[in-house]
């Protein structure tokens, strides 16, 4: 069974993929004042997934876009890369992670990874704990662009469904 906290990463991404419904292609590359634009903040939320979930999860060997950090990382500098690529390359890692996200259990969530040989600050369901909420910070950030570029903007939260409450049982 999937744990629920993936569900819930499951649901943040519906949500930021809603939030973006009717943002043309060009709308997603307009950068107003200092905040990035759409297309950047789906690449960046995809090299988040790629890092956490194929890099660190899984090696180095599962990496599909190498370039996104580079383009898209935290701390580089701004840059409007084409919303088709980077939807491309969000829907590609998301697909890849999810078998990995699929077996966590509770037990692995309290568990560390490792990077050159040092273990990472933060357990494995802290790490989704971070995903999960960088997701929602971005969707609030796409909502303000979409209002400023003149669109109505969707509901706040979509249909719950499979992010409703539910007892864990493992």
């Amino acid at each position: 069974m999937t744990h629920p906290l993936v569900r819930q990463l499951r649901f943040a991404r519906s949500e930021f993929g809603r939030v973006l419904e009717g943002v043309s292609p060009e709308e997603a590359v307009q950068r107003l004042g200092p905040m990035n634009c759409i297309s950047w903040m789906v690449g960046h939320l995809a090299n988040q997934e790629q890092t956490y979930w194929l890099f660190l999860a899984q090696s180095k060997a599962h990496v599909l876009y190498p370039e996104l950090n580079e383009l898209v990382g935290y701390g580089r500098p701004a840059s409007s890369p084409p919303l088709a690529e980077m939807w491309a390359a969000w829907l590609a890692i998301t697909q890849a992670a999810d078998p990995y996200l699929d077996g966590l259990t509770t037990a692995e969530l309290t568990t560390f990874m490792s990077y050159k040989g040092q273990r990472r600050a933060e357990n494995i369901g802290t790490m989704l704990y971070r995903n999960i909420y960088h997701y929602w910070f971005h969707i609030g950030e796409v909502h303000a662009i979409r209002q400023r570029l003149g669109h109505q903007p969707p509901d706040f939260v979509g249909i719950l469904g499979e992010a409703a409450y539910r007892p864990e049982i493992e």
